[in-house]
C-alpha cells in the first residue's frame, strides 16, 4: 500500500485527485497508476484502469489471475467492472468511498455472485493515510477555489 501512497502523492502533485494503485505479482510491482483524468482529459483514465492497462501489457495478456490490486480508495463502478474482467483475484483497498464506490459502499460488485469472477477484498489498509491525503487535497481545492471568487 506504501507504493500505491506514492502514486497518489504523484496525482495530487499534478492537481489530481491523489489515488494511486499497483499491481503486484509474484511480490513484485508489476504495474503503476495514479489519477489522470485531468491531464489527459479522459474520464477514464483512473488509476486502477492506468494499472490493469500496464500490468496486462507487461505480462502480455488481459487475464490477470495471480495478481494483487492495491489501491489507495475504494474502487468506483467503472474499475470494480475491469477488476472483475482482468480476472484480478485479490484487492486490497484504502478507505471506503461513501460517493462513488462500487466495493460495499454504495454497490458491492465483488460480492456478487452472479459475475463469473470473484475477488477477495481487504478493505481499509492504509486507509487513515489515504483519507488525510484525500481531505487535504479537498480542502486545498476549496480553498483555492473560495480565493478566486474574490478576484
Amino acid at each position: 500500500m506504501a507504493q500505491a501512497l506514492k502514486e497518489a502523492l504523484k496525482a495530487a502533485a499534478k492537481g489530481e485527485v491523489p489515488v494511486g494503485a499497483v499491481i503486484v505479482s509474484e511480490g513484485k510491482v508489476i504495474a503503476r497508476g495514479h489519477n489522470l483524468r485531468e491531464s489527459k482529459k479522459d474520464p477514464s483514465a483512473h488509476a486502477e484502469l492506468i494499472a490493469i492497462r500496464s500490468a496486462a501489457k507487461k505480462l502480455g495478456r488481459w487475464r490477470l489471475s495471480g495478481t494483487t490490486l492495491y489501491v489507495t480508495l475504494e474502487p468506483c463502478l467503472m474499475c470494480m467492472g475491469a477488476i472483475i474482467l482482468a480476472r484480478i483475484p485479490r484487492l486490497v483497498f484504502g478507505p471506503l468511498d461513501p460517493k462513488a464506490g462500487a466495493c460495499g459502499s454504495l454497490y458491492d460488485i465483488a460480492a456478487d455472485s452472479r459475475l463469473n469472477h470473484s475477488v477477495n477484498v481487504s478493505a481499509g489498509v492504509g486507509a487513515n493515510e489515504s483519507s488525510e491525503l484525500l481531505k487535504s487535497f479537498f480542502h486545498k481545492l476549496r480553498t483555492e477555489k473560495r480565493g478566486n471568487k474574490g478576484l
